[in-house]
């Protein structure tokens, strides 16, 4: 956590949030030495794919291997797609 007065965050307010997105840091600001706000980072972005990367560790092998055939080769997946609507769809 690394303080920062607020004559210093105007100044440099590019470089301070810079550590907050780059390297998660919290930052305090502090006014006449009395701490009055945090800045925090937000919440960890991840695309689907990382997201999902470790499935296949969860899941026990027989598992994970009888999902990926169903889901490839079963007409009932098929059937099950075809039911699916577009959510956008009015």
């Amino acid at each position: 956590m690394r303080e920062v007065s607020s004559t210093e965050l105007a100044r440099q307010l590019s470089q301070v949030l810079d550590l907050v997105e780059s390297k998660g840091e919290e930052i305090v600001i502090v006014r006449n030495k009395q701490r009055i706000a945090r800045i925090l980072p937000g919440p960890v972005r991840m695309t689907a794919l990382e997201a999902l990367s470790d499935l296949y560790r969860t899941l026990p092998e027989q598992a994970a291997k009888g999902w990926v055939k169903e889901s490839r080769h079963s007409s009932l997946g098929k059937q099950n797609l075809n039911l699916l609507k577009n959510p956008w769809d009015i």
